[in-house]
């Protein structure tokens, strides 16, 4: 059973503001004229967190879930207040290990879909020790 990617989780600090200017809407043709009058800011942490006691930040190592647009160094999002549903991106703990899956629930069970052709669907059994920890929510990404 592979389970990759793996996870490291760390608690999402909303403690002082995260601001940075707002370019406003970006035109992908020709430039605004409004472009000079930028003077709004945008918190980050209010733009992406909207439960900050159950918000947690993760940073995926593998490719697993490359085909869903999470790559190897890419810092997930996670919400741990969610209910999860069919089709979620999900961080879940299954017998020891952390893994970034999206869920398929059916009625009589749950398994965990990679996004990648290379590696395989888990179904979970009775007797595997699972958890859906946290909803993936948002996929902070590097163009870099």
């Amino acid at each position: 059973m592979t389970l990759i990617p793996n996870i490291d989780l760390f608690k999402a600090d909303t403690t002082n503001p995260f601001e940075l200017a707002d370019a406003g809407s970006l035109c992908c043709g020709f430039p605004s004229p409004a472009d000079d009058f930028l003077e709004q800011s945008l918190d980050l942490n209010k733009f992406l967190i909207k439960n900050p006691s159950s918000t947690f930040y993760g940073r995926v190592s593998g490719n697993s879930m490359h085909n869903a647009g999470i790559h190897d160094g890419d810092i997930l999002i996670i919400d741990k207040s969610l209910h999860a549903q069919d089709g979620d991106i999900a961080v879940c703990w299954i017998n020891g290990e952390h893994t970034v899956k999206r869920l398929k629930i059916k009625k009589d069970s749950i398994y965990l879909v990679p996004e990648n052709a290379d590696y395989s669907m888990t179904k979970v059994m009775p007797e595997d020790n699972f958890l859906v920890w946290g909803i993936v929510i948002h996929v902070v990404k590097s163009t870099r």
